[in-house]
This record gives C-alpha cells, sequence and structure tokens, in this order.
C-alpha cells in the first residue's frame, strides 16, 4: 500500500507543472509616434483629468453624478461584477476533493429458485437481505495537466472585464450626458434666436403695413414679411419640442423621471478648448477600457485552449469511500465491526469520442486567432476615434471663425437695411432677406459651437477619458 502511495506522489509532483499548450502573448500592434492632426506630441493627456476636472459646469456635473448612481446600465455592470467575483471565489476551491455525505437503506428478495434465492435461505435463515450504509464519498482529480489552473485563469479574466465594462458604460454615460447637456444649451440659443427674429419681424410688419395703408407698397409687401414673420415663429415650437424631448432623454440617462433640467449657464459662456493634449497613442491603449476588455478576452481564449488541449490528455482521478455498513439495521452502528473503507485510483485516456475533443480544441484555436484580429481592430478603431475628433476640432474652429464675421457682417447689414427702408432708400425685400439671412446664420453659429463642443466631448471619450 506505502509503494503505490509514493508511486502516486511521484506521478503527482511530475506532473503537477506541466502545461499542455502554449499561451499567445499579447500582440504587438504598430502605433504611430503622434496622432493625425495632434496639435503637440507632448505626454500630458485630457483622458488623465477626472470626469469632475474636464466638466466644470455645476449643472452638468449633478446630471452626471446622478446618471453614474442612478443608471440602470450602470447597476447592470455592478451586479455583473458581483458574479464574477463569486465565480471567481468559487474557482479558489476547485483543487480541493468532493466530498458527499450518502445515507442507504435496501432490501433485496430474490427469487426462491434463483441461485441467490437459495443461497440466502441456506445462510441467512431468510428469503431477503437487508443493507444498511452511512459513509462519506471523496473523489478528485489531479490537475496534471493544467486544466483547472486555466479555468482559474479564465474566471479571473471574465471578473477583470466585467470591471472594464463598467468603465465603459460610465464613459459612455458621461459622454452621452454631456454631448444630451450641451446640445440642450444650442437648443436653448437657437429658441433665443428665433423668439428674438420674431420680434424684429413684428417690427418690419408693422412699417410694411403702414406703408401698404399709406399706399406706398402693395399687398404683396404684406404677405411676404408676414411669411418671413411665420417662418421665425414657426421655429419656436420646434426648439421648444426638441427641447423638452432632450430633457426627457437627460432624465432617463439619469434614471429619473422625465422632469425639467436644470441649467445655470448659456452656450456662449461654455468655454472650448481648440489645442486640447493628446498625449501619446501607446498610453491610450492602457486607458481605453474596450481595449483592455479585448486583452483580457485573448487571456480568457489562452485558457480555452489550454483546457480543451488538456480534456485530451489522460486523466488521474482518486476516489475514497469510508463508513458504516451492516446487513441488519440493529447493527448498523456497531462500532467498530460495521466499519469499512475503500482507496481507488483511477487513470482514463479518452480514446475515441467521435472527434469532438480534437474539434473542440481546434475551435478554442480559432477563437484566439479571432480574439487577435478583434484586439488588433480595437486598437486601429481607438486611433481612428482619436483623429476623426482631432479633424473635428481642427476644422471646426476654422468654421467658427467664418461662421462668426459672417455674423458680424450680417447683423451690421439688418442694422443699415433697416435704417435705409426707413428712410425710403431700401426696398422691403431687401430687409426681409437681410432678415433671413441673420437667422439662419445665428441659428449655424449656435450649431457650429454645440459641434465644437462635442468634438471636445469625443476626444475625450476617444482617449479613454470619463471613467476615473
Amino acid at each position: 500500500m506505502k509503494t503505490n502511495t509514493y508511486i502516486i506522489a511521484l506521478l503527482l509532483a511530475f506532473t503537477s507543472a506541466c502545461n499542455v499548450s502554449k499561451d499567445i502573448e499579447k500582440p504587438q500592434v504598430i502605433l504611430p509616434e503622434s496622432f493625425r492632426n495632434a496639435a503637440n506630441a507632448d505626454t500630458a493627456s485630457i483622458a488623465d483629468m477626472e470626469w469632475k476636472s474636464f466638466f466644470t459646469d455645476a449643472s452638468l456635473q449633478k446630471i452626471i453624478d446622478s446618471a453614474i448612481a442612478k443608471n440602470y446600465d450602470m447597476q447592470i455592470a455592478l451586479k455583473n461584477i458581483e458574479t464574477a467575483q463569486l465565480t471567481l471565489a468559487q474557482t479558489k476551491y476547485a483543487y480541493l476533493p468532493d466530498a458527499k455525505l450518502q445515507l442507504g437503506a435496501s432490501i433485496n428478495r430474490p427469487s426462491d429458485n434463483s441461485l441467490n434465492g437459495l443461497s440466502i435461505s441456506q445462510f441467512l435463515g431468510k428469503s431477503y437481505i437487508e443493507d444498511y450504509a452511512t459513509s462519506i464519498n471523496l473523489s478528485w482529480e489531479a490537475d496534471i495537466w493544467s486544466k483547472i489552473k486555466n479555468q482559474r485563469a479564465a474566471a479571473l479574466a471574465s471578473y477583470l472585464q466585467t470591471t472594464e465594462a463598467r468603465k465603459a458604460i460610465q464613459t459612455n454615460i458621461v459622454a452621452n450626458v454631456a454631448q444630451g447637456y450641451y446640445n440642450l444649451l444650442m437648443l436653448d440659443a437657437q429658441l433665443d434666436i428665433a423668439n428674438k427674429n420674431v420680434l424684429l419681424n413684428d417690427s418690419t410688419l408693422r412699417i410694411i403695413r403702414l406703408q401698404y395703408n399709406a399706399g406706398q407698397v402693395t399687398a404683396l409687401a404684406v404677405q411676404q414679411a408676414e411669411a418671413q414673420r411665420l417662418v421665425a415663429a414657426q421655429l419656436v415650437p420646434q426648439f421648444e419640442q426638441a427641447i423638452a424631448l432632450q430633457e426627457n432623454v437627460l432624465s432617463i440617462l439619469a434614471g429619473t423621471l422625465p422632469t425639467k433640467t436644470v441649467r445655470n449657464t448659456t452656450l456662449n459662456t461654455v468655454a472650448v478648448s481648440n489645442n486640447p493634449s493628446t498625449g501619446i497613442p501607446s498610453a491610450m491603449l492602457g486607458r481605453r477600457p474596450d481595449v483592455r476588455s479585448y486583452e483580457l478576452a485573448l487571456n480568457i481564449a489562452n485558457a480555452n485552449v489550454g483546457i480543451s488541449k488538456a480534456n485530451m490528455y489522460p486523466s488521474l482521478s482518486i476516489t475514497a469511500a469510508g463508513g458504516v455498513n451492516a446487513f441488519k439495521a440493529t447493527n448498523w452502528f456497531n462500532i467498530p465491526a460495521s466499519l469499512f473503507g475503500t482507496v481507488a485510483g483511477n487513470i482514463a485516456q479518452p480514446l475515441f469520442q467521435k472527434k469532438q475533443l480534437k474539434t473542440q480544441y481546434e475551435i478554442a484555436k480559432v477563437n484566439r486567432e479571432k480574439t487577435v484580429i478583434q484586439f488588433r481592430q480595437s486598437v486601429l478603431n481607438a486611433v481612428g476615434e482619436v483623429s476623426d475628433a482631432l479633424v473635428k476640432i481642427k476644422k471646426l474652429k476654422e468654421q467658427q471663425a467664418i461662421a462668426s464675421t459672417r455674423q458680424n457682417t450680417l447683423q451690421q447689414a439688418i442694422s443699415n437695411a433697416d435704417m435705409l427702408f426707413k428712410n425710403g432708400m431700401a426696398t422691403y425685400l431687401e430687409v426681409i432677406t437681410a432678415q433671413s439671412n441673420v437667422l439662419q446664420s445665428e441659428l449655424e453659429t449656435a450649431s457650429i459651437k454645440k459641434a465644437q463642443l462635442s468634438a471636445q466631448v469625443e476626444l475625450y471619450k476617444a482617449l479613454g477619458g470619463g471613467w476615473k
């Protein structure tokens, strides 16, 4: 018995470090030294800032705080983390044997004309057999090929993936709330522009009506002036509707019932950073939750390859059982006469299972190759998103300068047209055209300012900011 024990111990010591599968390391990716369209190559990045430092508006901070705490997607992500934690904690016990307490009683009555029946009658003097047993059964499989080790590695990577998923959700929440808030400020500004233009058109319409009553202009002039006024007036309910809908979206993001959104600032007072620091591309990879998630997916894929490969190799299992057993109930717990114990070792090698194990192994390798491709794609997408945001910031700055100059020119034009019209030196068509141009220019300028703020948020998110 001692010799067998030594053999088993030596076998376990020899094979305990076996790993039948070679892991693929984190794939190397080609990254540029700096992002395309980046204004500088500074190692600092706005993504290293906490979101409260990046978004300083108190009203916006309050909405983001509420969204992070109450958003249902975030709550689900936290529950997923709890589930992964429980699964990871359970894998700590994978090296321990399975134990089972078993209590059983049976009565077997064979045929009187059978060999068993004749034997029972001859030796026991009765026609049935009783059997009563209480035992503890143990079973344990040696982790020769690192199967359990790989299962634990997969569980750990899955847990870390859930934490990256929470970061990704928070990043999206912060960005979406900020985008919605800036859109709300733009709609406020456009509603104010529409109301001002309605008042301006009202003033022009009154003058044209006076001229019509004096016979200086035709009814066509009144109709065109009225039509121009209605263009501005129609925008008012459109913007009011859009504001209400955007407030509802922000409320739902914040995990509350639809209600009015408090904002104590205007679009014009929000500053735009035209040259934000981006840092270097390699540093971005460590901040992006989606890229980190694909890195962890590779760990899971490596573990799955190891597990599927180990399933093709011999497995060593040891079983043991001990307890009390008797063929009479009265002797069931008669100690030590009723005590029994057994120990057995078993080595099993799969031979033919319709090529299922080999197929599972090949599929695991293919899935690992897919994970590498997905990781490379996520890196490419990340670099592209940063470059997209940078070119938006650059070109929107140019558009803003042109739009601002155009707006100032048109505002001067409408002032001149109004003065000339009152002095009879300009026609009503020139006034109406000037008012229409100013309306469109002011609305466009507000849209560009909002687009600049949105591009700034996109860059912050693309660089991996928002989850701190």
